[in-house]
């Protein structure tokens, strides 16, 4: 059994991922009456899902085996897309944090962060479980 196989890269990355979806999210609800602070917005389900590439959809076509691909797939390097978010409206001082829509935002990534949080538990369990059973 592989230690370090995709399943718990994936996990433990996206994991990684909402703790910094959270500390963005902190940031914009912290600067909520700061004048002229644009709200950031983070996606990096897109680039985990490229780091995945279950179906081999994803990869970079090569037309001569002479030629080689950089950066198709895996979990090194990966870095989420962080961004002003479009969708905030400007108050009058020029702020664009919806703090109501960032606490909505930080309740539904801390539900997945604890979700993300059992599933590396089972699969650390299953690991432990196939260890002993070898014995």
């Amino acid at each position: 059994m592989d230690v370090n196989d995709k399943t718990l890269k994936a996990l433990t990355t996206a994991l990684n991922f909402r703790e910094m979806r959270q500390e963005l999210i902190s940031s914009n609800v912290a600067n909520a009456n700061t004048p002229g602070f644009k709200a950031k917005k983070m996606d990096f389900e897109e680039a985990l899902a490229r780091a995945l590439d279950v179906d081999g959809q994803m990869q970079m076509n090569v037309t001569d085996g002479r030629h080689h691909t950089v950066g198709n797939g895996g979990f090194n390097n990966l870095e989420p897309e962080i961004y002003d978010d479009p969708n905030g409206v400007v108050s009058e001082n020029g702020n664009t944090v919806d703090v109501e829509a960032e606490m909505a935002k930080m309740a539904e990534n801390k539900l997945m962060y604890d979700a993300l949080v059992q599933l590396i538990n089972k699969k650390m369990g299953i690991m432990k479980y196939a260890i002993n059973s070898d014995k």
